[in-house]
């Protein structure tokens, strides 16, 4: 909060429906800093972010009102004859009203202006379900479908001996994966070294997970995805390289960001970011906007359908692993929090099935305590991914948590053990003080929490903490000094596509928030003092800030 005695009134406070107030409680036990309602799919919403516009008309389907989306989409297609999502949408609501002669045209207009065939068979399945079985339907995705994959492969979860790829089919089908030795070139040699297979299930909305183990460390390989016995790529193998032994000195470099709403023009990113050839992607948040905090019902998966069905996306990830956690506009809506039931609101558990089938982390927290919490490394870097919603209570109460008990204690226990030399630990919201004042929705909203965590690192002496966060939608870096120990610094990052943009504030070592960015981390733990650096890199690929740290300053005295 601001320190100032004159300070401004804080605009945020607690906002939640009625069953968030159990048994007579001022306090819910979830709710948001912001008004509770579906304000971001409204006109003005729709109109200032491309984003918006399609869920709006979506929406407007899902609550019995196809005429209406029609209408909707029309205004936008008067602008833009080629507005791809009005022109889906369209296709969906001709679908509910028995239309299907108008839901196929609308088909081959969206086909027309670039939209891949794959996007009407992702769904959402049950709105689509009379058209993609119609002859006419089935007759233009024979002639424009070029495999049975739809969506993937998304790589994830890699180490120095094993790897994950994530596909979703049309229908369910067995997917097997080969993976080739490579020459000096990086080019595949038909020499086989491992195979997987497992089956996409529509109970996960036809996606499957495919582990390859046995595999050597930093190592290139190539590899193949077969559907139904029958190769996907074509003979074009995608490549991945396995990371450096566990626990042993390497190079790395990762790209993160969060604020990845699906605007076309931004999609871009995805490209820039594989032109500097990562090792891995961190996503830290608000990685496609939903905002509806209910049982899904196909506004969940067409949010995520828009992104994996672009090109740009599947390029990327094809070939560098992905690492996922969710905030605020992914798990239910801004600035929420989520209360520390397991099973309260009825919808929080659905929402995070359906997070779960559209990433490929190595766990999602585990059975007392579901989330997108989990621990990776790479080489002799560990990596700490928290989950900042799921189990986090009401800013206002007493003692609250924005991580829960049984994440904390997990927290506290892997970190402690860790004997990396870099501990990177990664947040979907700045651990800085001020980086969004008068909000308790930052660590500011949990700082007794956030000295406990701190305290942590002091009482067991452990050095090379680095702290990674998103949520603002600009690029940071800050660096919070600490009496009698050395400083944490907070990398930010969190404009990978979004139009809107947060202020830079005083306080920050850099910011950038002129366009669309992400960050980029270079490791190098094979020096003598082990460094990492921090690139802020554009949607251009210009590099605007840069900060090296090494590990003799990330040390207790």
């Amino acid at each position: 909060m601001p320190s100032s005695a004159n300070a401004k009134p804080s605009k945020y406070g607690q906002f939640a429906p009625d069953d968030a107030y159990l048994d007579g409680s001022p306090l819910a036990y979830y709710g948001s800093e912001n008004e509770w309602s579906r304000r971001q799919f409204s006109q003005k919403k729709a109109d200032r972010s491309y984003k918006r516009r399609g869920q709006r008309q979506l929406l407007e389907i899902l609550n019995g009102n196809p005429k209406q989306a029609i209408a909707w989409g029309d205004a936008r297609l008067f602008v833009d004859a080629n507005d791809q999502e009005s022109l889906f949408t369209r296709a969906v609501a001709w679908t509910q009203l028995g239309q299907l002669d108008q839901a196929t045209d609308a088909v081959k207009q969206a086909v027309s202006a670039g939209m891949p065939i794959e996007r009407f068979l992702a769904g959402p399945r049950h709105l689509l379900h009379p058209l993609t079985e119609s002859e006419p339907f089935r007759a233009l995705a024979a002639a424009q479908l070029a495999s049975p994959l739809i969506h993937g492969p998304m790589l994830g979860c890699l180490t120095h001996e094993s790897v994950r790829i994530w596909v979703r089919t049309v229908d369910a089908s067995p997917v097997t994966v080969h993976v080739f030795a490579c020459d000096e070139t990086g080019k595949p040699t038909d020499k086989l070294i491992q195979t997987a297979t497992a089956t996409t299930d529509a109970q996960a909305d036809f996606t499957a997970t495919i582990e390859v183990t046995g595999l050597q460390p930093d190592t290139v390989y190539a590899y193949d995805v077969l559907v139904a016995g029958s190769s996907v790529l074509n003979d074009k193998h995608k490549h991945f390289h396995t990371f450096p032994l566990q626990g042993k000195s390497g190079r790395f470099r990762i790209a993160f960001g969060g604020g990845a709403g699906y605007i076309p023009e931004h999609e871009r990113i995805w490209d820039t970011i594989a032109s500097y050839q990562p090792d891995a992607l961190l996503l830290l948040g608000d990685n496609v906007y939903i905002d509806l905090p209910e049982e899904p019902r196909g506004l969940h998966r067409y949010t995520y359908y828009r992104r994996q069905s672009r090109f740009e996306f599947r390029q990327l990830v094809g070939s560098t692993p992905v690492y996922a956690i969710w905030d605020d506009h992914d798990c239910a809506m801004d600035d929420v929090w989520l209360g520390p039931f397991l099973d309260r609101p009825v919808w929080k558990q659905p929402m995070l099935t359906v997070f779960r089938e559209n990433w490929v982390n190595p766990s999602y927290g585990n059975e007392q305590a579901p989330g997108c919490w989990f621990k990776t490394s790479i080489a002799d870097v560990d990596f700490f991914f928290l989950d900042t919603r799921n189990y986090r209570t009401n800013p206002r109460g007493k003692q609250p948590t924005m991580l829960g008990p049984v994440q904390k204690k997990w927290f506290r226990r892997e970190l402690e053990r860790s004997q990396a030399k870099l501990k990177v630990l990664v947040s979907s919201v700045p651990w800085a003080p001020e980086s969004k004042p008068g909000s308790r929705d930052t660590w500011d909203g949990f700082p007794d929490e956030r000295a406990e965590i701190f305290s942590w690192i002091d009482e067991s002496k452990i050095d090379g903490v680095v702290l990674l966060s998103a949520d603002r939608h600009r690029s940071e870096a800050r660096k919070i000094d600490r009496p009698d120990a050395y400083p944490l610094y907070d990398l930010m990052s969190s404009r990978l596509t979004n139009t809107h943009k947060h202020e830079c504030l005083p306080g920050t070592l850099f910011c950038y928030n002129a366009t669309c960015s992400f960050g980029l981390l270079s490791f190098d733990t094979t020096l003598d003092d082990p460094s990492i650096k921090y690139d802020i890199v554009t949607i251009d690929g210009k590099i605007v800030n840069t900060l090296e740290l090494k590990l003799n300053h990330l040390r207790h005295p």
